[in-house]
């Protein structure tokens, strides 16, 4: 695996989306791209706690779940600080990218896209994580 990691180990990820067959997607892409999969949630909430819990290599989170958003992405980035965060948004808007980077995230993916690009960026915020 050349995911960049000093130790070649597979990277732990957590996927945090509310809609069930969007989480189960996700997570099923997780494993299938050689990622280990830490864990899921359905709420900001779970996600916070999974993450402080986990402490995994990335957070993939729905930035419009429940409790979700620019304070779930502080409390991801104070509770577990080694997580680097991947936000999945439905809207491709200027705004919204700026506010999740102030929040903490490393990358913002538009729902939709190519896989590729979801999964370049899961390696990305990882390697500069």
């Amino acid at each position: 695996m050349g995911d960049g990691l000093r130790d070649d180990r597979r990277l732990r990820v957590v996927v945090a989306e509310d809609q069930p067959h969007v989480r189960a997607a996700l997570a099923e892409l997780v494993t299938e791209e050689g990622f280990e999969l830490a864990g899921v949630a359905a709420t900001g909430e779970e996600a916070v706690a999974l993450c402080e819990r986990a402490r995994p290599d990335v957070a993939v989170v729905d930035v419009k779940m429940p409790s979700g958003g620019a304070a779930m992405i502080r409390e991801i980035r104070s509770g577990a600080p080694s997580t680097a965060v991947v936000v999945l948004s439905a809207y491709d808007d200027d705004g919204a990218r700026r506010a999740m980077r102030r929040a903490g995230a490393d990358a913002y993916i538009v729902k939709g896209g190519a896989v590729e690009h979801l999964v370049a960026a899961i390696r990305r915020a990882a390697e500069a994580g």
